[in-house]
């Protein structure tokens, strides 16, 4: 057995640490990616609403403009009444009728924002619907996320208690240049690969090599300083 064998227990149980540590990490960010996935569909839903209540503002402001005329058009008749010659009656008329063009001109706007109001109800109906969907889709996937969440922390536990239960099988200087290197090169151990350092890939002097080869102690590489051994 290689006398880095405990040192490579440790990096092994490390290396699901790192794995999952990594995942705890990138889940909430994986949720918030989908929350953003919503944003689209509620700027759409808001567009399509500003443009309903546009419409709806367009067929309000025609309404009232026929009605204002009209009643003006029903107090002009009532003053009719009440004038002596037939040149103000006559005059009155014309008036009347200028209002009445204008209400022909109001209420053909009117018909018309009326007709936008149905296209208007469906994109509001369908960017809705749109919505509801795309929400059901992303609170199902958070909802799965959330119960990953959970699972990688309860790995977590069990991988970090496993890790102290490892560390006393490590001699403390092993676990000195192990802890070391750690921090800056992963993984610290690595198998020779033929005469080269399996993660920088130096190949080493033949000194090293035998070193490794009578698994007396700890070598380390030229290069990187990772500790090497010879695989089985």
């Amino acid at each position: 057995m290689s006398i880095v064998q405990p040192l490579l227990a440790l990096q092994e149980i490390d290396a699901r640490i790192r794995a999952l540590q990594q995942e705890a990490h990138d889940i909430p960010l994986r949720k918030e990616q989908e929350k953003t996935r919503l944003r689209g569909a509620e700027e759409a839903l808001a567009a399509a609403q500003s443009s309903l209540k546009e419409a709806q503002i367009r067929v309000d402001e025609a309404e009232l403009e026929v009605k204002d005329r009209r009643d003006k058009i029903t107090r002009l008749r009532q003053q009719q009444l009440t004038l002596k010659t037939n040149r103000e009656f006559q005059a009155m008329n014309l008036e009347i009728a200028t209002i009445e063009g204008e209400i022909d001109t109001y209420e053909g706007r009117q018909v018309a924002a009326l007709d936008g109001l149905t296209p208007a109800r469906a994109r509001v109906a369908a960017t809705e619907k749109k919505l509801q969907d795309d929400k059901a889709v992303v609170d199902g996937y958070i909802a799965e996320l959330d119960t990953r969440l959970a699972a990688v922390q309860a790995e977590l536990q069990q991988a970090e208690e496993q890790r102290r239960q490892a560390l006393k099988g490590v001699p403390p200087n092993f676990l000195v240049r192990y802890s070391r290197l750690t921090d800056r090169r992963w993984p610290p151990v690595v198998p020779l690969e033929g005469n080269a350092c399996g993660g920088c890939h130096l190949t080493q002097p033949p000194y090293k090599l035998n070193d490794v080869r009578r698994n007396s102690g700890l070598v380390v590489c030229e290069m990187c300083g990772r500790i090497l051994y010879m695989p089985a």
